[in-house]
């Protein structure tokens, strides 16, 4: 197994020594879910008392807390992921393990082509795996797919509501601070729309656990050039809202 790089010394050893299905008791979670990386999304949910806490997981930076949702009599899992691979991976592996199979994850992502308005939704196809995560789940490849299905659901949900969206590659990476002009370049003319943290990751685990997993981003900062544009992106509450009940919509359709 040793190669040169530690990186690309993947294990198929289908159980780890921390084993999410033998240290996590299942509940009588809801199948569908969404990840929703929009906090204050569901403080406004959980403030209103539409959400019911059925789990939380303290870890060394906060309680992490998986809830359930009633949208139009059926129940919904929700859950914040963090923000970077690694720890999205731990939350989607808890759900999975408290009995979750079906998965819309909703978010921001910087945009590499400064025509894609903010606010503009796009579905990531595939995923480029610049990050650390998806290499302990799946063989070394450059890039990894989203569910069909669930990218199906999406679709589906944003033609019904009249929806303008972009069928795209995203590019996931570790270093927000090492989007280097060079490195944006490259990206773009792989087909990359977008740049975010998570969703090579999020890929890779549902593969590998054998869950449906798409996401919806919406286009946010822009780091097309070499002067970064902020754009105030995370202020779009009513985008951000919004792209929730859309991912929630989708996500019961699987």
């Amino acid at each position: 197994m040793r190669k040169d790089y530690p990186i690309l010394e993947f294990d198929p050893t289908p159980e780890a020594v921390i084993e999410p299905a033998r240290v996590i008791e299942p509940i009588d979670a809801p199948q569908h879910c969404v990840i929703c990386f929009f906090q204050e999304v569901i403080t406004t949910l959980d403030e209103k008392g539409d959400l019911r806490t059925i789990f939380e997981d303290r870890w060394e930076d906060c309680v992490h807390a998986f809830y359930e949702l009633e949208v139009d009599g059926e129940g919904l899992a929700v859950f914040h992921p963090g923000v970077g691979g690694p720890v999205a991976a731990g939350m989607l592996e808890i759900a999975i393990a408290l009995g979750c199979r079906k998965f819309i994850a909703c978010g921001g992502a910087g945009v590499l082509d400064r025509d894609l308005p903010v606010g503009r939704v796009i579905v990531p196809r595939t995923a480029i795996r610049d990050e650390g995560t998806s290499y302990h789940y799946l063989p070394p490849s450059r890039e990894v797919e989203a569910s069909p299905k669930g990218v199906a659901a999406i679709e589906t949900v944003l033609k019904r509501h009249s929806v303008d969206y972009v069928i795209s590659k995203t590019w996931t990476t570790d270093a927000p601070y090492r989007e280097t002009p060079a490195k944006v370049a490259l990206r773009r003319s792989e087909g990359c729309l977008t740049v975010e943290m998570e969703a090579a990751t999020f890929f890779s685990v549902a593969r590998f656990r054998g869950v449906e997993l798409a996401q919806m981003l919406y286009a946010g900062d822009d780091v097309s050039t070499e002067d970064w544009d902020h754009r105030d992106w995370a202020n779009q509450s009513s985008v951000r809202e919004g792209l929730f009940w859309l991912a929630a919509e989708a996500c019961l359709a699987l």
